[in-house]
């Protein structure tokens, strides 16, 4: 992050839509609070993150969902295991921290690292229309599930459909078009 993230008020709320429409996303998770460490209100974290080295340069952190969080300062922050222990200021004893086990912890959109050209941040792919390369719509990226071998999309359209995020069935994404173009291999519908 650049600069320090002005916090904004604590408990202020998106306007509400009078539509039925999502508010836009405000935040993405860097991790979540597993569990308090010690009697100090040190957090236990684990990360949700493939840039944890942006601890060093984050002054604010916002613990909440992705559209509605309460901004902490970050005092400090040391590995311990496979976890990273946050000190905020604004949370000073045992029982301040129990208050925040299983929150998100996250940051702005607009502090999130750059990524490679063809490379995307799973919040950008949902919603996306997949179109096949005959041109039919298969519906929308309603959800994504992580396998460690590669993502794959849950498709609502019809009936919802299996997407493996692979090179031979991905064609091609485009953000500005909200639309994903895949090339359905024999067997996967």
């Amino acid at each position: 992050m650049a600069g320090p993230v002005s916090p904004t008020k604590k408990n202020s709320r998106p306007p509400r839509n009078s539509d039925s429409r999502q508010p836009e996303r405000r935040y993405l998770a860097v991790g979540r609070i597993v569990k308090v460490h010690g009697l100090k209100g040190e957090l236990s974290m684990t990360v949700m993150t493939d840039f944890p080295e942006r601890f060093d340069t984050t002054e604010w952190l916002y613990l909440g969902n992705e559209f509605d969080a309460d901004p902490y300062r970050l005092t400090s922050y040391r590995w311990h295991k496979s976890n990273i222990l946050l000190t905020l200021a604004e949370v000073t004893d045992r029982n301040q921290a129990e208050g925040l086990r299983c929150v998100l912890v996250q940051i702005p959109i607009e502090a999130a690292m750059p990524l490679p050209e063809g490379s995307y941040y799973l919040y950008q792919l949902m919603g996306l229309e997949v179109i096949t390369t005959n041109d039919e719509s298969l519906g929308i990226i309603g959800d994504i599930i992580e396998t460690g071998a590669n993502d794959v999309y849950v498709v609502k359209g019809g009936k919802d459909v299996l997407i493996p995020n692979i090179p031979d069935v991905v064609q091609s994404v485009d953000l500005e078009k909200n639309q994903m173009i895949v090339k359905i291999l024999e067997g996967l519908i």
